[in-house]
């Protein structure tokens, strides 16, 4: 993922609600959302070429999800992949503060990650750049990109301002009971260019940085490959993926309950 805006115990009957783009190029071979062969109670896409996933969810009532950081020059090679965390953790047993305590040792083998844990209970941010760091995450409005978390880059702060409306909407009831989540999918669709003056200075470049300073990234190669919206409350999960392909060619979607 390349963009989380997410709200922690801020609402009444989600405790959990998280609206996230993934940003990759198009030409990597990618599963889309659905449950994994082996592990049928997990349920998310899948990188068909270092294995593991951006963001995965378990009708056990776990989530983890994951985005790479960025720091000028391109991250050494390292000897595991970011997205086996999230597959570690959504598979496993351990709680989120166990997972991250055990992390603390091998962090470094992996490529620069930020890493968010919820275990039904507790919901863990980590990261490993510039150093390993883990703590829980407040209760609130928060948004993690390809920086620090809830730095206050313009795409964070349009997905969170969005995120905060819709969950301050009284009515929250779509078709057969279900949340009507199309106002997150147009907060995700944002393709506004922030203003020059507030673009962050990730080392890649004025024209980069504004190539990617949009919540919806527009490329041929390079751009968003899906948006996802998960609400975890206490039917169950909620999980919801729209796929796109060049330019933001729609590819279709699916929206499943994962139920406990």
């Amino acid at each position: 993922m390349c963009l989380i805006a997410l709200a922690w115990q801020a609402h009444p009957r989600w405790p959990l609600v998280m609206i996230a783009n993934r940003d990759e190029t198009h030409a990597r071979p990618t599963a889309p959302a659905g449950p994994h062969p082996d592990a049928p109670d997990v349920h998310g896409g899948r990188d068909l070429v270092a294995g593991g996933s951006w963001l995965l969810a378990s009708s056990r009532g776990r989530m983890a999800a994951v985005t790479n950081v960025r720091d000028g020059a391109p991250a050494p090679d390292r000897p595991r992949s970011r997205g086996a965390l999230v597959d570690g953790f959504v598979r496993g047993q351990a709680d989120g503060p166990a997972f991250a305590e055990a992390l603390a040792g091998t962090a470094d083998q992996y490529g620069r990650f930020n890493l968010l844990l919820w275990d039904g209970r507790s919901l863990h941010f980590c990261s490993n750049h510039p150093a390993f760091v883990a703590h829980a995450v407040s209760p609130g409005i928060h948004a993690m990109s390809n920086g620090a978390f809830d730095a206050p880059w313009p795409k964070a702060g349009a997905a969170t301002q969005r995120l905060q409306a819709w969950l301050a909407a009284e009515d929250h009831a779509g078709p057969a009971g279900q949340a009507d989540t199309a106002p997150l999918f147009e907060a995700l669709a944002d393709t506004t260019v922030a203003d020059p003056d507030l673009l962050p200075d990730t080392g890649v470049g004025h024209t980069l940085e504004r190539f990617l300073s949009p919540v919806f990234i527009l490329g041929q190669d390079y751009g968003t490959r899906s948006s996802t919206v998960l609400l975890a409350g206490p039917e169950g999960i909620d999980f919801e993926e729209r796929r796109f392909g060049p330019v933001g060619a729609a590819l279709g979607g699916n929206r499943v309950r994962l139920g406990r």
